[in-house]
């Protein structure tokens, strides 16, 4: 799948990688069971679904799926990052036996959820966020979706909740996008996010695992995450709150991870910021994430990221960037990254799901405001590399990284 690209297996090791040099030590010093899961698991993502020992879910998986042939009638020239209701969603539940039922597809619309719980009580919850394209020539692509299947079941196991197969989750996808086919955005005006949602639905009262378990996928087209575009953000250092210690959940997509980082983001946004910055909650000086993104911090020709060590969410984007930098020659770290290196870095970006790549313009950090300059505020490596990986998400060059699925 990875055409022999070190998978995240490699990354959370502490051994150091070639072109992914650790230059300062690795904290903390022993992984957290949260690691250890992402170790086990992500070790296998680079090999076919066979070769990783995954089943078909004991539901059938569907083999002809609804398609909707219409276009929707919306102004795709101004589409934002909002909740468009379209028209379909896939549910199907689980109980006690840990299998899922054979999933449907239904209108979209509220689902009945008792009061009591898992979800509502304890927040007993991961969500996954992916997105479909469409080619100019008409057929839609998804990327990497096995990869988000792996990571909810990463978090599920964190979460003791059980969760679909890698195919069931892949054919669930593939049916819900087929079925909302006609809010695909026609190419360059955006994109269908996807968002798959695992929770405990059913009721409990004392603290425990919930007896029955939703899964639904629901979707929406979506135009740029911030309103910037592609262009740049202004971020402000967060050295006051933290979004997670080590040993907690920041290494999965927990929904109680970005409850957390609301009041931060309201404070910021209040005085002009775009988003937060987090700081590790332990020595209160290196680089964890944004809200909902990872960073990068460009010197020279070397590209650094924090190393994901059980407290930062190891993006899917994150890891194509990676192997894209990689494949340009560009030198990779993963590694502890200081604020201060942040603040005399040559170019800064994010990356994530939602933003692909979106590029820094500038840093605040306890008073201290730090300009990048850059091609009309676009860091020259931001570029390049918003180019190369959005070029093959949209099918607009080959997909030599085997990244892609198309669906007719």
């Amino acid at each position: 799948m990875e055409s022999g690209i070190a998978s995240h297996g490699a990354l959370l090791a502490a051994a150091p990688v070639a072109g992914r040099r650790h230059r300062l030590p690795l904290l903390p010093p022993a992984s957290p069971p949260s690691v250890q899961i992402q170790n086990r698991l992500y070790s296998q993502s680079s090999l076919p679904l066979k070769a990783r020992g995954v089943r078909r879910c004991e539901a059938s998986l569907a083999s002809d799926y609804t398609q909707a042939s219409e276009v929707a009638d919306l102004d795709w020239e101004n589409l934002g990052f909002g909740l468009v209701q379209t028209d379909f969603m896939y549910i199907t539940k689980c109980g006690p036996d840990g299998n899922f039922s054979e999933g449907e597809m239904v209108p979209f619309g509220p689902i009945s959820l008792s009061p009591s719980s898992g979800v509502l009580n304890y927040g007993q919850g991961l969500f996954e966020g992916l997105k479909a394209y469409r080619k100019t020539d008409g057929p839609i692509l998804l990327f990497r979706p096995e990869e988000n299947a792996l990571r909810m079941r990463i978090g599920a196991e964190r979460m003791c909740m059980p969760a679909p197969t890698v195919e069931q989750f892949v054919d669930a996808v593939k049916q819900t996008v087929l079925a909302n086919k006609r809010w695909v955005p026609p190419t360059g005006k955006g994109s269908l996010y996807i968002r798959p949602l695992l929770m405990g639905s059913g009721a409990v009262l004392g603290l425990a695992p919930a007896p029955e378990y939703t899964f639904i996928i629901f979707v929406s087209p979506v135009g740029n995450y911030f309103k910037e575009g592609l262009a740049p953000i202004n971020l402000i250092v967060e050295d006051k709150f933290h979004r997670a210690t080590p040993g907690g959940t920041g290494s999965v997509k927990t929904i109680g991870n970005y409850a957390s980082v609301l009041l931060a983001q309201k404070i910021a946004k209040e005085k002009g910021y775009s988003d937060v910055l987090y700081l590790d909650a332990v020595h209160k000086k290196y680089l964890e994430e944004v809200s909902s993104c990872n960073i990068f911090v460009v010197k020279g020709d070397v590209i650094s990221t924090p190393a994901v060590k059980g407290t930062i969410l190891p993006g899917i984007t994150r890891k194509s960037i990676i192997d894209v930098a990689l494949s340009k020659g560009f030198q990779v770290e993963e590694r502890l990254v200081s604020v201060e290196e942040l603040l005399e870095a040559d170019e800064v970006f994010c990356t994530g799901t939602a933003v692909v790549v979106s590029p820094v313009g500038s840093i605040t950090y306890q008073g201290k405001r730090v300009e990048y300059a850059g091609n009309k505020g676009v860091g020259v490596v931001s570029q390049q590399l918003y180019t190369s990986l959005t070029s093959l998400q949209m099918g607009q060059e080959e997909d030599w990284m085997g990244w892609t699925v198309q669906l007719n």
